[in-house]
């Protein structure tokens, strides 16, 4: 897997001899449900139990994909999946990428929000040393599981159970920080936790949908600022989980299309569907969120709804088409925010995730998207 991850230019030189130090195995109990590889679907395999299968454990674990450990916030119980994943260990590709984005020093000061299974609280112990590394997380069987591994491990970092959306100001000042959760929002109080120059690598996810690792620099005013690096797909901070409602909530108990306003539009719902296409349909929408609701014959509706429950469209897609019929109800024209952020896109030359960046102001903790550069704002469609 190393030689893998050397090709693919996500293992660098650098952390190569920790990432020999600190065998992922050690890290992984022995259930988990490994994920699929790029291109044979999205999701989770069927488990594997190590004392039942450790040939099948093994080249999981030295696999490069992501290995679900925790369903439902531990709720769920036995081999089968659980509704919602809610602890991995991630993918290694993406855990060395982020970490070469640290760009840790031999005694950075390092904070990370999200231990999980602990595997990369140990890979920073290795490599700036446990008495420099913070690890918070706030499942407390996790906490306790990831204990165990990493001092097994031997290595004694600080590691705290509590909310990583508030960091920990007690181990402040931080030169780094890693957060191993999506965020919808970048704490300012943990912005506040870190030097000035200090860099903080995140998941952020928009809404919408999409999602990617954006690279902050904190200045001497106190904003946080920096490019994107790459796409990724993380859980959610569990702080952060947004609670959406059914779409009946959304109809008023008439049955569907209620009272939406029918149209046409040329935009296939297949276009706007990607991940990079919503995650730039995210950084200039607000409040609103998808959902495809899909039928045996190889047509779907994708469902558009707002946050606050006033709004909804639909757009129906038939594979051949080159119309597609749209219903649209309440005092936002969803379908027509989302058309116009795809199309802004589109007129911009489709720009990759690493174009993007973002500013996070450190006193209102205000977001804002750009393009290329902060003096070129993203401006909300609505």
């Amino acid at each position: 897997m190393a030689s893998r991850l050397k090709e693919s230019g996500a293992l660098t030189s650098d952390w190569l001899p920790t990432f020999a130090a600190v065998p992922r195995e050690l890290f992984v109990p022995d259930l988990m449900w490994p994920g699929r590889a790029k291109g044979t679907g999205a999701g989770q395999g069927e488990a594997i139990d190590r004392n039942e299968d450790p040939e099948a454990w093994f080249s999981a674990v030295y696999s490069d994909v992501s290995l679900t450990t925790q369903w439902d916030d531990g709720q769920h119980s036995g081999t089968g999946k659980g509704r919602t994943p809610t602890c991995s260990n991630s993918q290694p590709s993406m855990v060395f990428s982020m970490l070469d984005a640290l760009d840790v020093q031999e005694t950075s000061r390092v904070l990370e929000i999200g231990t999980g299974t602990g595997w990369n609280a140990a890979l920073l112990s290795e490599r700036v040393g446990p008495g420099n590394v913070v690890s918070v997380e706030v499942d407390e069987e996790n906490a306790k599981s990831a204990r165990e591994r990493i001092e097994s491990a031997g290595y004694h970092p600080t590691l705290i159970v509590g909310d990583g959306f508030e960091g920990h100001r007690e181990g402040a000042p931080y030169d780094r920080v890693l957060v191993t959760a999506a965020l919808t929002e970048v704490p300012h109080r943990v912005i506040g936790q870190v030097r000035t120059g200090g860099i903080i690598v995140a998941p952020y996810a928009t809404t919408y949908g999409g999602e990617g690792v954006v690279q902050l620099t904190v200045q001497r005013d106190g904003s946080a600022v920096g490019h994107f690096v790459g796409s990724s797909a993380f859980m959610r901070l569990r702080q952060q989980r947004q609670k959406r409602r059914h779409v009946r909530d959304y109809l008023g108990g008439k049955p569907w299309p209620a009272d939406g306003e029918k149209s046409m539009t040329t935009i296939s719902p297949e276009e706007v569907g990607d991940w990079l296409p919503m995650f730039a349909i995210g950084l200039q929408t607000q409040g609103m969120f998808p959902w495809a609701e899909y039928y045996d014959d190889g047509t779907y509706t994708l469902w558009l709804r707002d946050a606050a429950v006033t709004s909804w469209a639909t757009v129906d897609y038939e594979p051949g088409r080159d119309e597609f019929e749209v219903y649209q109800s309440g005092p936002r024209d969803l379908w027509d925010e989302v058309a116009v952020a795809y199309l802004h896109w589109d007129n911009m030359g489709r720009p990759e995730f690493g174009r993007f960046g973002l500013t996070v102001d450190g006193e209102t903790g205000e977001h804002t998207p750009w393009l290329d550069h902060p003096s070129s704002p993203l401006r909300p469609v609505c």
